[in-house]
C-alpha cells in the first residue's frame, strides 16, 4: 500500500546552507546524577565543546570546561565523583578514540588523556563503576588486536587491566561492576554462541543463533542490572526482531517486547547521537523502554513505573521522543524528540510537579513551516519483495501539481542501517533547493526483519541495486518525478551505490554525488582496521565475498565500480576525509583518476582533518555547496 504525501500548503522560503550544516547552537544535555546541574554541547572557540551550568540557570551562566580547537566533541560522560568529567575525542576523524578527563574545579585547565596509546588503538566503550564511584571501566585496545577492559582511577589516571578477553572474537558479557556473567563466542562458521559463567569461571552453553540474520553482531545485548539474564535481539521463530531474555542458570528464553510485524530499531548501535534501542533507569539500569521500526519510530513501554513520565514527556510534543535523561532519584528529567520539521528541541521536565520548559533548541533560525514534510511510502521490489521508505517534496508542493519534479535518490549507508523518519539536514536541504527526495530501506537495511535482511546475500550490484532503481520507476510513475532529471546520492556503503549506479546502470541517473563511497570491494575489505577483519564473517565477507578467495574475489572486481569505470558518463562529484579508516582515500583517488585519464569530467574534495564523514562545519557546508551547485548544474534545482 502507497501512503500519498499529504498536501502543501506554504510557499517555500530559501534556507542557508548554514542553516541546516552548521553545528547546532545546542545538543546532547544530560542531568548530573544528583539532578543539580546539566551538561551539553555547545560553540566555544569555534568548536563544539562541552559546557555544565546549574539546572536553574541559563547558558549565560554556564562554563565551558573543554576547550577543543580543532574538532567538534560528540560523546562525553557523568561520572559517579561530582569533580571529574569524560568525553572522549580523535584526531581528525581517524576514530582512534581516546579518553579525557575534565576538572570541573578548575574548567580552564587542560583536559587529561586518559588512555594515551600508540596509533591504531582506541577506546570502544566506557562504563561508570557503581561499587567504586572514583573509577570507570573503559574498554580499549592498547595492544591493536586485543580489546581488554580496564579500571581507570579519575583522579590519578591510574590504569589497571580489570579483564582480558579469552580470544579472537570472544567477549565477556559483564555485571553492572565488570564480573563475567556470561561468554560470548563467533565461531568460525559464525555462529553466536552465548554461554553463562559461573563462580568458578566455567561456562555453560546457553544458546547458538546463526549469523547471517546478525551481520554486525546481535544487538541489543545487555546484561540485566543483577546479573542473572541476558538480554538479546533475537528473531527466534519470527521475522521481527524481538526483545528476549535469557536465563543464566537454566537458558530459558522469555520474550520481553516483540511487536508483531515490526523489528527493534537497532539504529543506536552506530554511534552516539541515534535514537538508542533501550531506554534504561539512570539510577538502577532497567530497561523502562524499547524502541521499534515504523513509519514514525514508536516506543513499547517495559516499566509500569516509567509509564506516567513517557506520557507526561510524550504530551509535550508531537514529535516522537527520542532521548531521555533524568538524575537518580527520576524526578528530573530531559526529553529530546524526533521530528521531521522541528529539530533539536529539548525540554527539561519535573515529574514531582509536573512543571516543564523549553530548555534549549538547537536550530533556533529553523521554522517548522519552512521544512518539509516527510512521507512515508511503500512499494513493491520487481521480484515481489515489499520495500519502505520515505518521499520529502518541496514546501508547496501539492498532489494537484502536474510539473514533475527533478529528484534525487539518497541512499543510506551501512549498508546494515535503515532511514527512519525525522529531521535530515541533507533530505531538507535538497527539497528546500526544489528536489523531491527519496529515501529507500532497500533489502539489506536493519529494522524489516530477517527475510528483508538476508535478501541481501550476494546481491550487491545487484538486487540491492534492482531495489534503488525500482524505487526511482515508482516516483516516476506516481507522477511525481521526471525521469531525465533523476540524481543519486549516498555516502560510506551509499557512496558505493551511486558509483553502481552510475556503472551499471549508466543511463539512469542524471548526476551523482559519491560520499566516503568505497570503488573496490576486495581493496575496501584487505584495508579495514586489522582488529575489524575477524568479525567481517556474518558482515562483509558473507554478504558479498572474501576477497582472499580466488573465485570470491573475481565476483568482487564484477560488482566493483572500479573495475567498470569506463562506463562512467555521469557528472559525478566524490569527497573523501583523508583520514578515514573505514574506507580509505585510495578508494575515491583512484575512481577520480581513472576518470580524469580518460579526459571524464570529476568533481573531487578531499579533507585533510576528516575521516569517514565531514565532522567540521567549514568542510560540510563546503560539501554541500558543491552538490547545491552540481546538482542545479545537472537536475536543474536552484543553487
Amino acid at each position: 500500500m502507497t501512503h500519498a504525501p499529504t498536501t502543501r500548503t506554504p510557499a517555500r522560503t530559501r534556507i542557508t546552507l548554514e542553516d541546516f550544516f552548521a553545528d547546532p547552537e545546542f545538543a546532547g544535555p544530560s542531568l548530573s546524577p544528583d539532578g543539580k546541574r546539566i551538561a551539553y554541547l555547545a560553540s566555544h572557540r569555534g568548536r563544539r565543546n562541552l559546557w555544565v551550568r546549574g539546572v536553574d540557570e541559563t547558558h549565560a551562566d554556564a562554563v565551558p570546561v573543554t576547550h577543543d580547537t580543532r574538532r567538534g566533541i560528540s560523546r562525553y560522560h557523568w561520572t559517579g565523583d561530582p569533580r571529574w568529567m569524560l568525553y572522549e575525542q580523535d584526531t581528525d576523524g581517524n576514530e582512534d578514540w581516546h579518553l579525557y578527563r575534565v576538572d570541573l574545579d578548575a574548567p580552564g585547565e587542560p583536559a587529561v588523556d586518559l588512555t594515551p596509546m600508540a596509533p591504531g588503538s582506541r577506546v570502544f566503550g566506557v562504563e561508570p563503576s557503581h561499587e567504586r564511584p572514583g573509577t570507570v571501566l573503559v574498554w580499549m585496545n592498547p595492544d591493536p588486536m586485543s580489546l581488554d577492559m580496564f579500571r581507570v582511577d579519575l583522579a590519578t589516571g591510574e590504569t589497571t587491566l580489570e579483564l582480558a578477553q579469552p580470544g579472537l572474537r570472544e567477549t565477556w558479557l559483564t555485571d553492572r561492576e565488570g564480573r563475567p556473567a556470561f561468554h560470548s563466542v563467533m565461531t568460525e562458521a559464525g555462529d553466536y554462541e552465548f554461554s553463562a559463567v559461573d563462580p568458578d569461571g566455567g561456562r555453560r552453553l546457553l544458546l547458538t543463533v546463526g549469523g547471517p540474520e546478525h551481520p554486525v553482531g546481535v544487538y541489543p545485548q545487555m546484561v540485566t542490572p543483577d546479573g542473572t539474564g541476558l538480554l538479546l535481539g533475537l528473531h527466534q521463530d519470527s521475522d521481527d526482531l524481538r526483545l528476549v531474555r535469557i536465563d543464566r542458570e537454566t537458558g530459558e528464553q522469555t520474550v520481553v517486547s516483540a511487536v508483531d510485524g515490526t523489528s527493534l530499531d537497532t539504529l543506536g548501535m552506530l554511534g552516539p547521537g541515534l535514537p538508542q534501542t533501550l531506554l534504561t533507569d539512570s539510577a538502577t539500569g532497567e530497561v523502562v523502554a524499547a524502541r521499534y521500526v515504523g513509519g514514525r519510530p514508536h516506543l513499547e513501554i517495559l516499566d509500569p513505573e516509567f509509564a506516567p513520565v513517557f506520557e507526561a514527556l510524550s504530551a509535550l510534543s508531537d514529535g516522537v521522543l527520542e532521548s531521555v535523561s533524568s538524575d537518580e532519584s527520576g524526578r528530573l528529567w530531559i526529553a529530546g524528540y524526533t521530528h521531521d520539521r522541528e529539530p533539536g528541541v529539548y525540554r527539561l521536565y519535573d515529574h514531582a510537579t509536573g512543571e516543564s520548559r523549553e530548555l534549549f533548541r538547537g536550530h533556533p533560525h529553523l521554522y517548522p513551516a519552512d521544512l518539509a514534510p516527510m512521507d512515508a511510502v511503500s512499494f513493491t521490489a520487481r521480484d515481489g519483495l515489499p520495500l519502505h521508505g520515505f518521499l520529502t517534496l518541496p514546501v508547496g508542493t501539492t498532489r494537484q501539481d502536474t510539473e514533475r519534479l527533478p529528484l534525487v535518490l539518497v541512499v543510506h549507508g551501512g549498508p546494515w542501517a535503515h532511514d527512519a523518519w525525522g529531521y535530515d539536514p541533507e533530505v531538507q536541504f535538497l527539497a528546500n533547493r526544489g528536489y523531491a527526495v527519496l529515501q529507500v530501506n532497500f533489502r539489506g537495511s536493519t529494522g524489516y526483519g530477517r527475510r528483508h535482511l538476508t535478501a541481501a546475500i550476494g546481491e550487491l550490484a545487484g538486487a540491492m541495486h534492482d531495489d534503488l532503481i525500482d524505487a526511482c520507476d515508482w516516483a516516476v510513475g506516481q507522477g511525481w518525478a521526471d525521469p531525465d532529471r533523476i540524481g543519486i546520492y549516498g555516502g560510506s556503503y551509499g557512496g558505493y551505490a551511486a558509483l553502481v549506479g552510475v556503472t551499471v546502470t549508466p543511463d539512469r541517473f542524471a548526476a551523482a554525488v559519491d560520499y566516503v563511497g568505497i570503488s573496490d570491494l576486495a581493496n575496501f575489505m584487505r584495508t579495514l582496521p586489522e582488529f575489524v577483519r575477524p568479525y567481517q564473517v556474518n558482515a562483509w565477507y558473507r554478504y558479498a565475498g572474501d576477497p582472499d578467495v580466488p573465485e570470491q574475489a573475481a565476483d568482487l572486481a564484477a560488482r566493483s565500480p572500479i573495475t567498470m569505470v569506463d562506463r562512467i558518463r555521469t557528472p559525478l562529484l566524490v569527497a573523501q576525509g583523508a583520514n578515514d579508516a573505514r574506507v580509505v582515500q585510495a578508494e575515491s583517488d583512484n575512481i577520480v583518476a581513472s576518470l580524469r585519464e580518460r579526459g571524464v569530467p570529476v568533481e573531487y574534495l578531499l579533507a585533510t582533518d576528516e575521516g569517514h564523514g565531514f565532522a567540521n562545519p567549514e568542510n560540510r557546508i563546503r560539501l554541500f555547496r558543491a552538490m547545491e551547485r552540481h546538482f542545479a548544474e545537472h537536475l536543474g534545482g536552484s543553487a
